[in-house]
């Protein structure tokens, strides 16, 4: 089998591996529900996790809610309404589906139990402005995090400062309805009060924390928003119970799991890669140049994993997603090197705002890019690593998976 036909079968497991269906099941049949069961599911793997409670619980469920992100709805589920909105941006569809989530945990009363079904996107996808700030004043800030390379952790610190149901206060709407919240994790160490920003969890922030974020990447905020900063989120929540079902270790474990069937000798480098996009490509490519030349302890056929989730400065115009600038940044240090390919997969099955759910490249890429016109550190400085990869058949397409627990990036060597 060839280096390419084992990366795909690669991506098909290692997604498979990692769908919420089994996960969620599991945490289900582990809790002692004791009154009506309502329902509502955010992110990107909300409509999943979803149906696994819906088949799950059956007529014990008495209705439900689902906001995931627009063409990530699988069809209808039994008594469940199913909303899509804009990621990674709020947008008035976000608004419109979070009301209505937030009338149904208003309606709980003392004996229900409300399932909260949370995955990665939900910080974008569920949204209830503070009095005063507008859906305007959110997507700017945001737009402004996401563009000057912060990571997810303090992204979702500044969001949930502005935020009527993020940072804890979605379980007070509920109560005194008990919250029983599982969770699948987009963020490096399953820190709770990240993940969606924590609409469910008390917030370990800090109006210092939010304020030094601010100041280093000097956001531009109006002067309610500035307001908000100085006010301090929940720090405690007396009705949840909580439950992570995935995280980025699964995805690593999966891959590991996949390249020995593979015949490859595994090796899992870090599950918190957390930097910046192309500085990960450049150091994971040169140690695929030392691996293939034997100048590493890695024994060939070997895989080489490193999970976790980079950002990207944007500075340039063009199309792309950290994964695909990933792999992008690898191409060099292996151009002309045979039986080597390095891919980089975000899990949910979309990379920043394209249709490609990753890049993957191999010892030809760079000569095949030159001869299509294409100079890489252009590319790369335009951020269009998108239209690159796509000119030479480079961008790995899955459509939306259903899953969302990081990103993977492999060193495949024969």
């Amino acid at each position: 089998m060839s280096i390419h036909n084992d990366a795909q079968k690669m991506i098909k497991t290692i997604i498979a591996d990692n769908m919420p269906r089994t996960a969620v099941e599991n945490a289900l049949a582990a809790h002692n529900f004791t009154g009506k069961i309502y329902l509502v599911a955010i992110g990107k793997a909300a409509w999943t996790m979803a149906a696994a409670a819906s088949d799950f619980l059956g007529n014990r469920l008495e209705r439900g809610i689902v906001v995931t992100k627009y063409e990530h709805s699988q069809g209808d589920l039994p008594k469940i309404d199913i909303y899509e909105a804009g990621h990674p941006v709020a947008d008035e569809a976000t608004i419109a589906a979070t009301a209505k989530c937030v009338e149904l945990a208003q309606s709980l009363g003392e004996g229900d139990e409300l399932l909260f079904l949370v995955s990665g996107g939900g910080s974008a996808l569920f949204e209830k402005p503070l009095e005063g700030i507008s859906l305007e004043d959110i997507q700017d800030a945001t737009e402004q995090l996401l563009r000057s390379g912060a990571d997810i952790v303090e992204i979702n610190m500044i969001r949930k400062r502005f935020s009527a149901v993020k940072a804890g206060r979605f379980a007070q709407i509920a109560s005194p309805a008990k919250v029983f919240a599982v969770i699948l994790s987009d963020v490096l160490g399953d820190r709770l009060d990240s993940i969606a920003s924590g609409p469910a969890v008390p917030d370990n922030s800090t109006v210092a924390d939010a304020q030094k974020v601010a100041e280093k990447y000097g956001l531009e905020l109006t002067d309610l928003q500035r307001k908000y900063l100085l006010e301090e989120t929940p720090k405690t929540i007396d009705n949840v119970k909580t439950v992570i079902t995935g995280s980025v270790v699964t995805l690593t474990a999966a891959a590991e799991k996949v390249a020995r069937e593979l015949g490859y000798a595994p090796t899992v480098l870090t599950t918190t890669m957390n930097c910046e996009a192309a500085e990960a490509g450049r150091l994971l490519g040169s140690i695929a140049a030392d691996t293939h030349g034997g100048r590493n302890s890695f024994a060939r056929p070997c895989a080489i994993i490193a999970g976790g989730e980079t950002v990207v400065n944007i500075k340039g115009k063009g199309k792309g997603g950290r994964n695909q600038e990933i792999a992008l940044s690898t191409a060099k240090s292996i151009s002309g090197l045979e039986d080597i390919l390095i891919f980089s997969l975000g899990s949910d099955g979309t990379d920043g705002p394209t249709d490609a759910a990753g890049g993957i490249v191999d010892g030809t890429t760079i000569s095949r890019l030159k001869d299509k016109g294409l100079d890489v550190d252009k590319v790369l400085g335009d951020n269009d690593s998108y239209t690159a990869l796509g000119a030479v058949e480079g961008l790995i397409i899955t459509g939306p998976t259903g899953t969302n627990v990081n990103d993977v990036t492999i060193i495949l060597c024969k």
